[in-house]
């Protein structure tokens, strides 16, 4: 009985220790700063948001998404309700849109402002104020992708059109109209030579209606390959011009790239801290709990002191002599 009763002893005090360590870690992780609420009407989907994800201001963390749902007012919106600092500068010209955490693909939200106005945008936790939501960054490139893919079919159909056999035909008949008309003119030198001048006219004449002939059907090719030059010419000049599709992919590349190496340079090692203090705190533990096994009194009378050695006063021989 009494070692049952020591035992329950040391769980109450094991079981009272640790809810005073979780009391602990709740009051020394409580956010006493004074907050807002806003809400996010988005017509594009959210997915990898999740309730208690970040919400940061041009990088800096300043609340959290308390909910996700969708909006009773625009029909087919999705409504996301957060809490945001108020120390963060939302003004009626900022607009949120949905961010990426590096290879963890988990959703936050991204506040920024286009700097239009400085006044503060009010808002109450009755009615919360409206923030703008915009596209993200892989909404836009999943758009551009999307016209590239199309301009490049219209190219690759129009220089199809332009290398058709058809057209190939016509050049052909092009080139074999300029071999006569050069025929022609060797028979008409050869014939002014010969001072016949009547058969000299005649010739002339059939000369330049071939010539006037060929000159058609030159001028449709050469209409034909400008048109598709063009077009391809002006799709070349969009995708290499700054800020054009081309540009943005590289910008999105070099986001997702500086995203991993923040992530494996901060959240890597803190990690592994973690872990080795929770290992440690895990030993400290068992040997403890070893330790209450072997001598369960030793949580009601302590420890008490070691026995005399040889030499000590008190010291008695084992074994009565």
């Amino acid at each position: 009985m009494e070692n049952k009763s020591h035992a329950m002893a040391a769980g109450a005090f094991v079981v009272a220790v640790a809810a005073l360590l979780v009391a602990l870690a709740v009051w020394l992780t409580r956010d006493t700063a004074e907050q807002r609420v806003f809400e996010l009407s988005s017509r594009e989907g959210v997915t990898g948001l999740q309730p208690q994800a970040g919400v940061r201001y041009k990088g800096v963390l300043v609340g959290r998404v308390t909910a996700i749902g969708l909006d009773p007012v625009a029909k087919g919106n999705v409504l996301v309700r957060i809490a945001v600092n108020d120390s963060a500068p939302i003004t009626p010209s900022t607009f949120a849109s949905l961010g990426f955490q590096g290879v963890t693909g988990l959703a936050f939200i991204q506040l920024d402002d286009s700097g239009k106005s400085t006044e503060v945008l009010a808002t109450q936790a009755a009615k919360p104020a409206r923030i703008p939501m915009q596209p993200g960054l892989f909404s836009r490139l999943s758009d551009q992708g999307a016209s590239l893919l199309t301009q490049m079919e219209v190219a690759s159909r129009r220089a199809n059109q332009l290398l058709a056999e058809q057209n190939q035909k016509q050049l052909m008949d092009a080139v074999g109209n300029l071999g006569q008309a050069a025929a022609s003119i060797n028979q008409l030198v050869r014939k002014v030579d010969q001072a016949n001048l009547p058969a000299l006219v005649q010739d002339a004449g059939v000369t330049l209606k071939s010539m006037q002939a060929t000159s058609v059907r030159l001028g449709d090719s050469a209409d034909a390959a400008r048109t598709s030059a063009d077009a391809f010419k002006r799709m070349s000049s969009r995708m290499a011009e700054p800020g054009g599709t081309l540009d943005k992919i590289a910008q999105g590349t070099e986001a997702l790239v500086v995203t991993g190496q923040t992530l494996s340079a901060s959240l890597v090692p803190r990690l592994n801290r973690t872990v080795d203090d929770t290992a440690r705190a895990v030993r400290q533990v068992g040997r403890a709990a070893d330790a209450v096994n072997e001598n369960p009194q030793s949580l009601i009378l302590g420890r008490g002191t070691a026995p005399p050695g040889p030499g000590e006063p008190g010291f008695a021989v084992p074994g009565g002599r």
